[in-house]
This record gives structure tokens, sequence and C-alpha cells, in this order.
């Protein structure tokens, strides 16, 4: 799966569009192979990316977690440190 599609369930504040678009946005693009599609693709790209970012946000409003919600930048500090060390000179 792409490493640019991040979880968005169980944060405060909760996912926004934006968020939902873009990650859709990544999927449709891993799977469709392109980064752009050709003008005789744009449609069907672009309404794959929207029906999947429907489908995410009504996802993300049923699913139902039981821990604390995560905080974005503690989130983010722990994939720096993740990336650092993975990517650290030997």
């Amino acid at each position: 799966m792409c490493r640019n599609i991040r979880p968005l369930n169980n944060f405060e504040p909760p996912a926004s569009s934006t968020e939902v678009h873009d990650a859709a946005l990544q999927y449709v693009r891993k799977i469709a192979g392109t980064t752009k599609p050709s003008k005789a693709n744009e449609e069907a790209f672009n309404r794959a990316v929207h029906d999947i970012a429907h489908a995410t946000e009504h996802l993300l409003e049923a699913l139902v977690s039981t821990g604390p919600p995560k905080d974005r930048d503690e989130e983010r500090a722990k994939a720096r440190a993740r990336s650092a060390k993975r990517f650290a000179s030997v």
C-alpha cells in the first residue's frame, strides 16, 4: 500500500475532507499506476477519487474506537523518529 496514505481514524479533531480526499487520490493513483490520468481517463479517475473519498468518510463516521483520540503532532513526531531511524547513516 502507499506509504503516503496515513491512518485517519480516531484523531482529535477528526480527519478533514481534505485529508480524506488526499488519501483517496493517493489510493487511486496507486491503483491506476499514474499520478495524472490522460484526458480520456480523467473523468473515470476523478469519479473514482470522489467515490472512494465518499465511502471513506462514511467508514470513518461509522467506526467506533475505545481508545483515546490520537494527537496529530504526536503521531507526526513518532513517524519522523521512525523515519530517522530507518534512514540513519550506518
